[in-house]
């Protein structure tokens, strides 16, 4: 139960929805090509994050290597990650989002498809997550005006 607003004088109560759904984009994007590779799964843990390094490995061209920069979160740098050979990863400093081109395209995912929502199931978030990822990764010159830092130089 919760309180709401109400008119003054009176004591209403109401149920509220306490439990949440969620499911996640892991994503990559080449600021050079504006090649993207993006994957929704349930959570964020070291076999989520083994089944995205694994399905991006196989979308790598052959005799191609990428460097993947990754924040410290625990399921990033899990002992238990077995990378492949044709991906590096690249660990960011602790606490320091901004220079993670990808947290720009969360930002402008949530900012044009996902904010003010309500879903009505675990579908519709597939589908609204799905039609984002792909309005992003869609847009060549879009994933290399988000992606690209002038101080990276590729």
């Amino acid at each position: 139960m919760t309180r709401t607003w109400v008119p003054k004088g009176s004591r209403t109560r109401k149920i509220k929805q306490g439990q949440f759904i969620y499911s996640y984009i892991y994503g990559a994007s080449c600021p050079k090509t504006g090649d993207s590779f993006g994957l929704i799964l349930p959570s964020t843990n070291t076999d989520c994050m083994q089944t995205y390094i694994d399905a991006l490995s196989k979308h790598i061209q052959k005799d191609r290597y990428i460097a993947l920069i990754v924040d410290n979160a625990g399921w990033h740098t899990s002992k238990k990650l077995e990378v492949p050979d044709n991906i590096i990863l690249i660990p960011l400093p602790p606490y320091s989002p901004e220079l993670n081109p990808m947290e720009q395209v969360w930002q402008w995912m949530k900012h044009n498809y996902l904010s003010n929502i309500c879903f009505d199931n675990y579908e519709d978030i597939l589908d609204n997550l799905t039609k984002a990822w792909n309005a992003f990764a869609n847009n060549i010159e879009l994933v290399k005006s988000i992606c690209k830092r002038e101080w990276f130089n590729i």
